[in-house]
């Protein structure tokens, strides 16, 4: 049973479903343009917590509840989880993740770690290693700015090739069923391409979406040559984080290998703030950026056969605080997942 496809590729022989999926977010993200589709908006970004690590921990944990809620499972019912954020240690997801006792993997893709994980948990089922894994990832703003750049009380300006990182975290229940008692689950996951890590020697940790274009570019151009496709054959191709400038870098690259994904492209950057309304700059990013959207948005126009067949491309940039100050480039990475209706 190879289910191996070319140079980076998986072709699923039976297809793993979405069970159900759960969206927290922060109160930007509500007041933009798909705040109404989010399973929960929270009332202040702290979320009752005394620190934003903690208050990211808290998204997580409210997010796999949900879900599980949602798919009507227990923790127990569950084998593994995937799950991993931003932060040093993934602290977010092992604060977060403990109370349920499940046994978990961390994983760390920066932005991406939503596809990574979807992606793992899949082979996971596909394999028969599990039943039922729930992936999970987060981010949030404030954490990620002390993370990575400087804290929120420097009050130092940024630049328009900047993102805002995106608070909210979301989680998706997979399995090798339709649902439970009958329930339809929200879509199939039927192949996955895995990214490489991709540097072009660029250091600006404030133009990340130009960071990360070459590894989407490098994923996408290496699907449609494992799989023998063209843009045409996706209703969307989906991006996570690349926002403007990425947006444009991206389209560029491929158009120099032959493929015009400028029809079917979106970035859920792009599409989670009001760029005239929202002070975003360039979009948003972050790993709950690609992960809510995914489960408010992406499975939504999937359900209701707006689209039938998606490309989704999370894209993560990384670099640590390490890296950065001895003034190492910021390499990029992607892993596509095909989504599909049921």
């Amino acid at each position: 049973m190879n289910q191996k496809l070319g140079r980076a590729s998986i072709r699923l022989e039976q297809p793993v479903y979405i069970i159900e999926s759960a969206s927290i977010v922060g109160t930007k993200e509500g007041e933009g343009p798909l705040g109404l589709l989010f399973d929960r908006v929270g009332k202040e970004d702290m979320f009752g917590c005394k620190t934003w690590e903690e208050a990211e921990s808290t998204l997580q944990k409210e997010a796999v509840g949900l879900a599980l809620d949602k798919a009507a499972l227990k923790p127990e019912d569950i084998s593994y989880v995937f799950a991993g954020d931003l932060l040093g240690q993934s602290m977010a997801t092992s604060f977060g993740i403990s109370t349920y006792q499940v046994p978990l993997f961390g994983v760390y893709g920066a932005c991406s770690t939503c596809g990574e994980s979807l992606t793992l948990g899949a082979m996971s089922i596909a394999g028969g290693f599990a039943d039922k894994v729930v992936c999970v990832t987060s981010s949030h703003f404030a954490s990620a700015e002390k993370e990575f750049r400087f804290p929120l009380d420097y009050g130092n300006q940024r630049p328009l090739s900047a993102t805002w990182t995106v608070t909210g975290s979301g989680a998706f229940v997979l399995g090798g069923e339709k649902g439970k008692s009958g329930k339809k689950a929200r879509a199939r996951i039927s192949a996955m391409t895995v990214g490489k890590v991709v540097d072009y020697g660029l250091k600006d940790s404030m133009n990340m979406g130009a960071c990360m274009a070459p590894a989407a570019a490098s994923t996408v151009e290496q699907h449609f040559i494992d799989f023998a496709s063209q843009p045409e054959d996706y209703d969307k191709i989906i991006t996570g984080d690349l926002g403007k400038v990425g947006q444009r870098v991206l389209i560029d690259l491929l158009r120099k290998k032959g493929y015009d994904i400028s029809e079917q492209h979106m970035d859920c950057g792009l599409e989670i703030f009001d760029a005239q309304s929202q002070d975003t700059h360039a979009g948003g990013s972050g790993c709950g950026c690609s992960a809510v959207t995914l489960s408010a948005y992406i499975l939504k126009q999937l359900q209701e056969g707006n689209w039938k067949k998606v490309l989704f491309l999370p894209t993560g940039a990384l670099l640590s605080k390490t890296s950065f100050n001895e003034g190492m480039s910021v390499p990029g990475i992607a892993h596509g997942v095909v989504i599909e209706t049921i």
